[in-house]
């Protein structure tokens, strides 16, 4: 009788898992293998920012318009929002070893499908694979990070790994930029495969499997989620395109969010099995951290939204010099993120979390100040002092956030922090770009108002028609001038309103539990679910 061949197994699995013993004493490489997780989570952030650079040269070698091409962006969001609430379910079913493996493969082929679409429909159905693949190595990179650290060090880890969180939107457009303009706009794609593929490998040889569990899955209550999660993300993503509540189809993705949210939240709260277990979400600390995330997501987003095309239409600043300028923010934020690291344990977390809301929203007060006669000094300050406030606000709220919940959990709250950042980063960009458009006109009209004779010296505008040529040339200078203006008028007005929305944050502290000592335990209840 012939003998059955058993199946070839990585170093790492073949090891067994002994579940009595602490994950992060069973870790014997644990440098290499935070390179690795890092290295995946790094590589999934850029690709949230570095395409939007190569936006134009895809449209033209795609054959799409202004419009259509914005799907390049749409799919990926959409995808990702819809995944990321069930990648603690498949963790559980399938092994999270075998799911992060098949998230980084996942995401480097489709990255490689997309550098070789040759139409818009290909390329938007790649980005959509790519965006599922994506939504998985977020909150696994952070549950591995907390796994494979002693408590007194799961601080230092999520230092490490809110540094490549925090760093990648910031380094995505300046790397972007340098692809498409000295290479080509594939590029931004190609340039996974190197990273991924040492990724893979390192992840193949020492990612531990950690075992999995019978989990029932809560198809009704996905699907609610599911569906209104991307009738929110669409429109956010398409109201400003379509006039907003002046559309039928903005209408129409409202009242589906709401409906499918609605009958979500009834579901979870009554469910016997709920998608996500309901003493995790009543825990204190997870639910401000989830609060918390969407002012991240407005402040640190929405900034980042607005400042790019402000630089280089307002300033006339090239593309290359604004990157740079804003990379500033990066060396604020691994600055204060090292100094948070180091603090925690020492002082209580949520005085850090507190002062750097403070310091974030006096970055925002300095850039309500700006003018167009400013020089690069001012973006180069207020940038640093963003990044320095961002850097204490992100590192103790993640480590607070699970303190308090037992490590069966980590990769479910992971999930959810990482989901109410992205749909706090859409909100507050769709918010910001909805009220600069809005503000600038009313900020034209008005200064408008004040163009007369005697305003300006030179010209008098009632009589510029009998100037032919050289008169209309004048006006259009004036007005291109006002639109300057009233353009920088807007973008005070939305750094105002982020500092009030910051400011307002902070009281939310209170809200938050110091970590005790000791890691929470699960209960038989919770072990069920």
């Amino acid at each position: 009788m012939a003998s059955r061949a058993l199946p070839r197994r990585s170093p790492a699995a073949a090891r067994p898992i002994d579940n009595a013993i602490p994950l992060h004493e069973q870790i014997r490489y644990r440098g290499l293998l935070t390179v690795a997780v890092m290295g995946a989570s790094i590589m999934q952030i850029l690709d949230t920012t570095i395409a939007n650079v190569a936006i134009p040269h895809m449209q033209s070698a795609l054959g799409a318009t202004s419009e259509t091409v914005n799907w390049v962006l749409t799919s990926y969001i959409i995808a990702s929002a819809v995944a990321m609430p069930i990648t603690g379910w498949l963790a559980d079913r399938i092994g999270r070893r075998r799911l992060f493996l098949t998230a980084v493969t996942g995401f480097i082929i489709a990255s490689m499908a997309c550098g070789a679409a040759q139409n818009l429909e290909e390329m938007v159905v790649f980005r959509f694979l790519q965006g599922i693949s994506a939504a998985f190595i977020g909150p696994l990179s952070q549950s591995v990070m907390l796994d494979i650290n002693p408590p007194e060090k799961q601080g230092r880890a999520m230092s490490i790994w809110g540094m490549g969180i925090m760093i990648g939107p910031i380094l995505g457009p300046i790397l972007g930029g340098w692809l498409t303009e000295s290479v080509n706009w594939r590029w931004v794609f190609y340039v996974n495969l190197p990273v991924g593929l040492a990724t893979l490998a390192l992840m193949w040889a020492l990612l531990p499997a950690t075992g999995t569990r019978e989990r029932k899955f809560d198809l009704f209550g996905f699907s609610m989620l599911a569906l209104g999660l991307a009738a929110l993300q669409l429109m956010l993503d398409r109201g400003a395109q379509q006039d907003w509540f002046d559309s039928v189809e903005i209408w129409i993705e409202m009242g589906v969010a709401a409906a499918c949210l609605w009958m979500f939240v009834i579901h979870l709260l009554t469910a016997r099995n709920p998608l996500f277990n309901r003493p995790m979400l009543a825990d204190r600390n997870l639910a401000t951290a989830m609060g918390f995330m969407i002012v991240i997501g407005v402040v640190m987003f929405a900034s980042m939204a607005l400042l790019p095309p402000m630089l280089q239409r307002l300033f006339g600043w090239p593309v290359i010099d604004t990157g740079w300028v804003l990379a500033v923010r990066g060396v604020g934020i691994l600055a204060s993120m090292w100094v948070a690291g180091q603090l925690l344990g020492k002082i209580d977390a949520r005085w850090m979390v507190g002062t750097g809301l403070i310091i974030a929203a006096l970055s925002l007060w300095q850039m309500s100040h700006w003018s167009l006669e400013m020089g690069m000094r001012p973006v180069i300050v207020s940038g640093l002092v963003q990044g320095l406030g961002m850097g204490l606000i992100f590192i103790p709220l993640n480590t607070m956030a699970f303190a308090t919940i037992p490590p069966l959990y980590r990769t479910d709250g992971s999930s959810l922090l990482n989901l109410f950042r992205s749909v706090g980063a859409s909100v507050g960009i769709s918010i910001v770009t909805t009220l600069l458009g809005a503000n600038t006109q009313t900020s034209h009209e008005d200064l408008v108002s004040h163009i007369t004779s005697s305003s300006t010296s030179l010209l008098d505008p009632s009589t510029a028609d009998r100037f032919g040529i050289i008169g209309d040339t004048a006006m259009a200078m004036v007005n291109a001038e006002i639109n300057r203006q009233a353009a920088m008028v807007a973008y005070i007005d939305d750094f105002w309103l982020m500092m009030w929305v910051t400011l307002a944050a902070v009281p939310l502290v209170l809200l938050l539990r110091p970590a005790q000592p000791g890691a929470p335990k699960a209960s038989a209840a919770d072990m069920g679910h």
